[in-house]
């Protein structure tokens, strides 16, 4: 298949495809996981030009971590730590890739998503990062920090603010790259979030949706797929009793209930939903190791358009 005539498929990489729940935050442990990826992603280059956007959660989380800890040094703000992520997740994974045989050139671009400064978001922080606490230690944080804390599960997690994606800075040159036969790691951890302003863009404290910013960056670069991976093998009706079963073929209106803002399912739900009903392409949701078989419509959940949808 000539590589112009590749049709392309964006990737968002659930936080468990780079560390595992409950994992020590550790170079090996990332590596570890990021050889699956590689693998999963070398079995697609041949069919597909693959753009990936990760998420950075646990290692943002830890930046700030470090950072409130030096009492000597300003803590750096959290766009700035997303920059440091994407470096950091982008190199890692095109090391991993890079081990690959028959695999196009693998670049990471840093890439900034425009936001609003007058999104709602700013005012009711949701975006869990950073490490768990247990609820006797979420204190502490909230104290010496002045960190908002809410419940994630059983534990406590930071929570920061979390605009929506308005804007792909860096799209040009992300077209380019694929257009040149590059994989392209792009928009880690949803991106650094800025402004506009007369003096060009301007960074905010913030860390945007990575789901959202990947259906955002398919919508904008006509993709024809969009890809979510994460630790659930598809989406489930009825999830946690006996009754529940996998939604195979859905459309967005079916999957509409699923997009509820405090669920674990709620963003990933809203992005595909978006991207469908804005470009009419294909989304799927399910797991990392399942990826080639979710493209050919055998595992996972497959969202379409009302028209080419069957249950």
């Amino acid at each position: 298949m000539g590589y112009e005539m590749k049709p392309t498929v964006v990737i968002a990489l659930g936080g468990n495809a780079i560390l595992q729940r409950g994992e020590i935050l550790s170079a090996q442990n990332q590596y570890k996981n990021i050889a699956q990826v590689a693998e999963v992603v070398a079995g697609l280059a041949n069919d597909y030009r693959v753009v990936i956007v990760h998420g950075n959660g646990p290692q943002v989380g830890l930046l700030a971590l470090q950072g409130a800890l030096d009492q000597q040094t300003p803590a750096y703000p959290l766009d700035i730590l997303v920059a440091e992520t994407q470096g950091m997740l982008g190199y890692m994974i095109a090391q991993s890739l890079g081990q690959k045989e028959n695999i196009p050139q693998v670049v990471s671009l840093l890439t900034r998503i425009e936001v609003e400064a007058d999104d709602p978001a700013f005012q009711q922080p949701s975006k869990f990062i950073g490490p768990v606490y247990l609820p006797d230690q979420q204190h502490e944080p909230k104290l010496r920090y002045g960190w908002t804390m809410k419940a994630d599960g059983q534990y406590f997690r930071r929570v920061v603010a979390s605009p929506k994606p308005r804007k792909v800075v860096e799209l040009a040159s992300i077209k380019c790259l694929l257009d040149s036969d590059h994989i392209v790691v792009c928009a880690g951890g949803g991106g650094m979030p800025v402004v506009a302003s007369q003096q060009g863009y301007c960074g905010v404290e913030a860390v945007i949706d990575k789901d959202l910013s990947a259906a955002l960056l398919a919508e904008e670069l006509h993709a024809e797929y969009l890809m979510i991976l994460t630790d659930a093998d598809a989406v489930y009706q009825d999830w946690g009793t006996p009754q529940a079963r996998a939604l195979r073929h859905v459309t967005p209106e079916v999957l509409r209930p699923f997009a509820a803002p405090d669920g674990a399912m709620g963003p990933k739900a809203e992005a595909v939903i978006a991207f469908v009903e804005q470009t009419g392409g294909t989304a799927f949701i399910g797991a990392l190791a399942d990826a080639e078989a979710i493209l050919r419509r055998e595992k996972g959940t497959c969202i379409t358009p009302e028209t080419a949808a069957v249950l």
